[in-house]
Formats: C-alpha cells, sequence, structure tokens
C-alpha cells in the first residue's frame, strides 16, 4: 500500500520506461522582471489537470490509454547557467530515449536548452513578444533574449514566432534585417490561423517541430495570469489549431510564462488543458 503520494499531472500513470510522453516541470523564473510567479505553475497545471475529462471525442483518444509520465520537477539552481544545463541534460535523455519532452515552466528562457538537446528542429515560438534582444540586464540569458539564443542555435530557416505585439524598436530592426520570420497578432486575425499555420509548415526547412507556448500569446483576456500580459493577443482556439495542426510533427513542447497568483486559477487550467490537447492529437497524428 502507499502511504505517500507526490503530485502529477493528471493520468500521467505509466512508468518512464513505457512512456510515449514525459512531463517534468522546472520551477525557475529567475529573471522575471514585471511580474513574478512562474516558479508556482508546475504545480498549479498539475492542479488544474485534474479537472478535465480523459476522453477527447474529437481526437477519439483516451488518455487512460496513452502511456505518458511525469517525471516531477528538476531541482533548481538560483545559478541561471546550472539550472539550463539541468534542463539540458533532462531534455537529451529524454529525447534520447525516443520520447517526447513536455517541460512546463517557469520562464521562457528554459526553452532555450530544449532546443539545445535536439538535432534538425524547426522551432514554433507562440509568444506576445520578439524576445529577440542579445542582452537584457546585462544578461544573455534571460526570458526577453530567449527567442535570440533560439534562433542562433537553429537559425533563420528554421524558426517562427506567432501572435507578435511587443518589442524594442532595436529588436524590430533585427529581425527585419536578418529576415526572420514572424507573424503578428493582428495578421493571424486578419489572415487566419490556418493560413499561417501552412505558411509556417511550408517555411520551416524540416519537419521535426518544437512548440513553445509563451502564454502572453493568448489575450490576457483569456489568460490574465502572464508574466508580462499583453493585450489584443491570440485566442485559445488559435493555439489550439497549432497544435492540432503541427502535433504529428512534433518532437518537444513546452508550456512557460504563467504566473498562478495574477487570476483565480483560469490561466493555469487553460495550460494544462492545452497539454493535454499536444498529447492526444500528438497520439491520434501517429
Amino acid at each position: 500500500m502507499r502511504l505517500f503520494t507526490c503530485p502529477v499531472f493528471a493520468d500521467a500513470n505509466a512508468g518512464y520506461d513505457d512512456s510515449e510522453f514525459v512531463i517534468f516541470g522546472v520551477p525557475f523564473d529567475g529573471t522575471s522582471c514585471f511580474r513574478p510567479g512562474a516558479r508556482s505553475a508546475p504545480a498549479a497545471m498539475r492542479a488544474a489537470s485534474y479537472n478535465f475529462e480523459t476522453y477527447s471525442s474529437e481526437h477519439d483518444v483516451d488518455l487512460c490509454e496513452v502511456p505518458f509520465c511525469d517525471l516531477g520537477d528538476i531541482e533548481v539552481s538560483t545559478n541561471i547557467d546550472e539550472t539550463l544545463a539541468l534542463v539540458r541534460s533532462a531534455v537529451e535523455k529524454i529525447i534520447g530515449d525516443d520520447k517526447v519532452p513536455i517541460m512546463m515552466g517557469g520562464e521562457h528562457t528554459l526553452t532555450h536548452p530544449c532546443i539545445q538537446a535536439i538535432d534538425d528542429v524547426g522551432v514554433m515560438v507562440l509568444d506576445a513578444h520578439l524576445d529577440q534582444r542579445d542582452e537584457y540586464s546585462g544578461s544573455k540569458q534571460s526570458h526577453a533574449c530567449v527567442s535570440r539564443r533560439i534562433l542562433e542555435e537553429c537559425g533563420v530557416e528554421n524558426y517562427v514566432s506567432i501572435g507578435i505585439r511587443s518589442g524594442a524598436r532595436e529588436e524590430y530592426d533585427f529581425v527585419r534585417q536578418n529576415r526572420v520570420r514572424f507573424y503578428t497578432a493582428e495578421q493571424v486575425q486578419s489572415e487566419g490561423i490556418d493560413m499561417v499555420v501552412q505558411e509556417t509548415l511550408d517555411y520551416l526547412s524540416t519537419d521535426r517541430i518544437y512548440l513553445s507556448i509563451d502564454i502572453d500569446a493568448i489575450d490576457p483576456a483569456y489568460a490574465p495570469a502572464a508574466g508580462t500580459p499583453e493585450p489584443f493577443g491570440l485566442t485559445p482556439s488559435d493555439v489550439r489549431f497549432v497544435i492540432k495542426s503541427i502535433a504529428s510533427r512534433a518532437v518537444g513542447f513546452d508550456m512557460v510564462e504563467i504566473a498562478p497568483a495574477y487570476d483565480h486559477g483560469q490561466t493555469a487550467l487553460l495550460g494544462a488543458k492545452l497539454i493535454r490537447e499536444f498529447i492526444v492529437a500528438k497520439k491520434r497524428g501517429e
């Protein structure tokens, strides 16, 4: 009989060896500059995940029949470089074992080591912000620089961001001068998310995709508990469409920048639901 339990993501009942998907949390928000608290998001999303039915009628997939596990949280260091190294090591292990990593942040800086751990990958970032500064507050490792670091890893031909509506002038100058592909939230609204996704898939030079979702890509009317919220954003349905469209090609996924203290649980609920949507969509697309 088990006398003690460790909170895990709902229905993550498989052992590591048998799992196709591996969830882990990284409770780190050391470079947050507006509203800290993303360190609490893994626990909040785990708690919220118990709200949902296991069966997806759209995909005809029951999560109870999908082998996935939750390893718990990485024991983060106050030193950001040490924490990033731990994340990279974890993802290298998961990828090396032919499983799909799902990271629950934590802040967006944590995505960079995930990309470092995966070879030949195209990166789709859903975000309100360009995050293309070369450094911020004297550091090259910051949530404000993460897409610049990712771009350096994968190259212009394998990077696209969607949902953009904020950035410094020098960031816009940089992406235009270097022909970095991005779509604004307004473009999504005018052109349609289906067209934006299709253009993105046609553009990326590899079929292997890593999807990173910064919760502030979504309008704060739907996701108020973001570390750096920005109005006039994507809808949850837009993001769900992205997940469904790329899941069959996905080799990794993360959900970052939820700061649970700033609402009554609805943003963590949305984050948990999108993680579940990714798993069932990926399973259905196999």
